[in-house]
């Protein structure tokens, strides 16, 4: 589906009984994830919590807990993605089956990032402390996002078809973080971020990093998967969503 947010995934998924509501409060600290790995366990739905504690936010979880959701959530698209995986690994098929996959030529405009000049991650601003505080385990060393797209580009060849999206574990706070402007970023040098990292630091520049939580689902999907190498990430996002991925100017917003 072409979900324009996870405002939309989650309405989507509600219709078709694929998500339940949890509206009584719900603490961030251990608790919260201890439902969803009791439900995850069960194989059962994906659960909104509405009314998480010390935050306005609300958290969903467990979207791509079964096989089957995740195939409802990307079900105009996923048989095409498929051929044009395939085609990557051996496109002489395209030739020897042109027709077969004549479908696959519909899914390029959707590879191409787009840029905008409004978005709704432009409507505004808050603190990384008001942001669901989640643990996860009694010995974490603070409260983690661990489904977030980190996003970084090359400072030798600037531009969204030379970036990187990936997904890292992002410590909101604990260690010796300075509150609401220090977060820890994890990742693992041999990544993609971290190739960025090496060349920044050779060029003597700092790396830019930019954070997302939430959005559409294809987005996050995108920065799981171990794709091969070649085509960004961002664009495999758009194929799969069946919508070109959005790109907002630096320094843009409220």
């Amino acid at each position: 589906m072409g979900y324009r947010s996870l405002e939309e995934c989650v309405t989507d998924l509600e219709a078709h009984g694929h998500l339940v509501r949890v509206r009584e409060e719900v603490d961030p600290h251990l608790e919260l994830a201890a439902i969803h790995e009791r439900v995850f366990a069960a194989g059962g739905p994906a659960v909104l919590f509405e009314n998480v504690r010390g935050t306005p936010f609300r958290a969903v979880s467990n979207l791509f807990g079964t096989l089957d959701r995740a195939r409802f959530l990307f079900r105009d698209t996923l048989e095409r993605v498929q051929r044009l995986v395939g085609l990557k690994y051996d496109p002489i098929r395209l030739l020897r089956h042109p027709i077969r996959h004549a479908t696959t030529a519909t899914l390029a405009p959707s590879a191409l990032p787009r840029r905008v000049r409004r978005a709704p991650v432009m409507q505004g601003r808050t603190r990384v402390g008001l942001l669901p505080q989640i643990v996860n385990w009694p010995d974490d060393g603070g409260p983690f996002v661990t489904l977030p797209q980190v996003y970084t580009e090359d400072v030798t060849k600037p531009g969204v078809m030379g970036a990187n999206l990936g997904m890292y574990r992002i410590q909101m706070a604990g260690n010796e973080y300075v509150q609401d402007r220090e977060i820890g970023l994890h990742y693992q040098i041999h990544r993609g971020i971290g190739v960025h990292q090496a060349r920044a630091n050779a060029a003597g520049q700092p790396l830019r990093v930019s954070i997302f939580v939430g959005g559409p689902p294809a987005h996050t999907l995108a920065a799981v998967l171990p794709l091969p190498e070649g085509p960004p990430a961002v664009g495999f996002a758009g194929v799969l969503g069946n919508r070109p991925f959005r790109c907002v100017p630096a320094g843009a917003g409220p």
